[in-house]
């Protein structure tokens, strides 16, 4: 049996609960620390998990021996902490978007190279059953070339979620507002499915948040360098939440699609996860009977698990694998990248009137 790997959390903020759960159900790893910049927030925090307080990184890493670091500050505050931690010897996992800006993603990559330490990002969702068997689908060419994917995420938050964090609503510290906080896990799997980004042309507006900076809703094209093309129709402006969904349609005529989450969507420390993530259309040739019992099965399955915490621990433990093995985590820092890069030309398209070339 591998001994241990020693985990520590960055930031005692609501969304550190679950991972602390998380931590403490998977095999093989052990939560030990906890960092912040609210002393007191952060001693109460560690306090409930029976583990220890501190507000310096580096001094966290050393004298802990940390393995792994998961921060889960703002956005905008993801770069410091993680270059920290990468600088002290651990490796780490970012909770989602990697960070609200290109510069502060290059400077983490950079760090975790030079350092020969592993980064990622959380992209949770990926291992959600019916969106593997998407990816396995694309993979074994059953629906040729992907060649049309759709994101649709439309959800809703309230001005008591806004208010509930004093970062939250803002450019300067949540650094935009759904492209950045909700959207990204379904901007992860349309890049997941359709390959790299080319170009894109976005629009976005605050629809009915007026007690907000940053945007409610954006809609985008994108062109992708198999030649397909995407559509991306993202908001918080729908009582009570409706869905999040991605479809894939590929050259073949073939379709492949998930509900990642539907009903009244999760919010980290308020709700839980209404219903199971599902694939809801699948008409690839031959198998279109299969999905009453993909459905079926999916349903099943999240009825036996927590789905708050078990696919932060599958994708903890993927990550900690890696670092065993010296290989590539399933989610890698420049996947992350990727998804920054995306909704950061979604905002320049937005302001320039012009569709934004993405990165070579």
């Amino acid at each position: 049996m591998s001994t241990p790997l020693r985990i520590a959390l960055i930031g005692p903020g609501k969304v550190a609960h679950l991972h602390a759960r998380a931590t403490q159900q998977t095999p093989d790893v052990q939560l030990v620390a906890v960092c912040g910049r609210n002393e007191q927030k952060t001693v109460d925090f560690a306090g409930q998990y029976g583990i220890r307080p501190y507000t310096n990184v580096a001094e966290m890493v050393d004298r802990e021996g940390i393995d792994v670091c998961v921060v889960l500050t703002p956005h905008p505050n993801h770069r410091e902490p993680a270059i920290a931690a990468l600088e002290a010897g651990a490796n780490v996992l970012v909770e989602k978007p990697l960070a609200a800006s290109l510069d502060d993603c290059d400077a983490m990559i950079a760090t975790a190279e030079r350092t020969r330490k592993l980064l990622s990002v959380i992209s949770q969702r990926r291992f959600y059953a019916p969106c593997q068997r998407i990816r396995q689908a694309i993979d074994a060419g059953k629906i040729g070339v992907p060649a049309l994917g759709m994101v649709q995420m439309l959800g809703w938050r309230d001005e008591a979620y806004y208010g509930s964090d004093p970062w939250r609503g803002s450019w300067a510290h949540e650094g935009g507002g759904v492209l950045v906080n909700q959207a990204p896990h379904q901007l992860d799997l349309l890049l997941w499915y359709m390959g790299e980004a080319e170009s894109v042309y976005g629009v976005w507006r605050n629809v009915n948040h007026p007690y907000i900076e940053v945007e409610d809703t954006a809609a985008a094209i994108v062109q992708f360098k198999n030649g397909g093309i995407g559509n991306i129709v993202t908001s918080n402006s729908q009582k009570p939440g409706l869905y999040g969904k991605v479809h894939i349609h590929g050259q073949n005529g073939a379709t492949v699609g998930v509900q990642t989450d539907g009903g009244s969507m999760f919010i980290a420390g308020r709700s839980g996860i209404q219903e199971p993530p599902v694939n809801d259309l699948w008409t690839v040739p031959g198998e279109e009977a299969q999905l009453a019992d993909f459905q079926a099965e999916d349903h099943a399955y999240f009825g036996q698990t927590d789905a708050l915490t078990h696919y932060f621990g599958r994708q903890l433990a993927d990550f900690c694998q890696a670092i065993r093995t010296q290989t590539q985590p399933a989610i890698t820092a420049h996947d992350g990248r990727r998804v920054v890069e995306l909704f950061q030309a979604i905002y320049e398209s937005n302001r320039t009137g012009k569709a934004v070339r993405l990165t070579p």
